[in-house]
């Protein structure tokens, strides 16, 4: 199945109906503010899960943040292309929603099998909510995104906003199993904020993937968001006209 704008707007009106049956829209366009106040000014309240505490702002999460990130990574991957071999199933560390994953999983043809691990109990229910909706094969498991077996050949790794979430020591673990699962014949994509404020390891990551023989890219890519999405966005005073990230890759074209 393909992620269509019409699977798109099906998945987003679903989303709506699963997450405002006790929330009325001003509450969670509250909801989403103050989760956007806390990834621009109070990141180091991230990696205690305050994106994630109370109703309003999961909502805010799932109905916001994932749509776009699905949009976000679908475009990435169309214009990076297959890759050596499209992969059989994707890994997605610290999942989230599961929509990152969800979004290269249908860009596979055929579909790729999706395994979403995240510390989040809640994540992982909704990620696993996400592939079903989606007609993706696959789940979603607790798990740190830095000790999570990865696969040894054909298959896809991504970590789609999760590294920024990461203290400095779990991000030194990770950085050298991305390079080594490559390395066996794994395509990997490592998906990121624009802004290099809250990134200052990008550097040393960058430089790491292009030495391995991978691309380093910035994203400024036209938002074509589904009317539930947008209109959060604009009620929240959030810039809807562009999808901005960067993206690091191993493997593909």
């Amino acid at each position: 199945m393909s992620a269509s704008r019409d699977s798109l707007a099906a998945y987003v009106d679903a989303l709506e109906a699963r997450h405002r049956a006790d929330l009325s829209f001003s509450e969670v366009r509250r909801a989403l503010q103050a989760l956007s106040s806390l990834y621009v000014e109070r990141r180091g309240r991230l990696r205690s899960g305050a994106a994630l505490a109370g109703a309003g702002k999961r909502a805010a999460f799932a109905l916001y943040y994932g749509p776009i990130h699905l949009l976000l990574v679908r475009k990435i991957v169309r214009t990076l292309g297959p890759g050596r071999r499209p992969p059989g199933e994707i890994i997605d560390l610290g999942c989230g929603t599961g929509t990152a994953g969800a979004a290269w999983a249908t860009e596979c043809r055929p579909a790729a099998r999706v395994r979403g691990v995240d510390l989040s109990s809640w994540a992982v229910a909704e990620a696993g909510w996400t592939y079903r909706r989606l007609g993706l094969r696959g789940r979603a498991v607790r798990g740190d995104a830095t000790s999570t077996p990865l696969p040894k050949r054909g298959a896809g790794v991504i970590a789609a906003f999760t590294l920024n979430e990461l203290g400095e020591d779990a991000r030194r673990l990770l950085l050298p199993r991305l390079l080594d699962v490559h390395g066996t014949g794994s395509i990997v994509l490592v998906v990121e904020p624009l802004s290099r404020r809250v990134s200052p390891w990008w550097p040393e990551w960058a430089a790491a993937f292009l030495a391995a023989g991978g691309r380093v890219d910035e994203w400024r890519l036209p938002a074509t968001l589904p009317e539930a999405t947008l209109a959060l966005g604009k009620a929240a005073s959030l810039d809807t006209r562009e999808l901005l990230g960067r993206s690091l890759a191993l493997g593909f074209a």
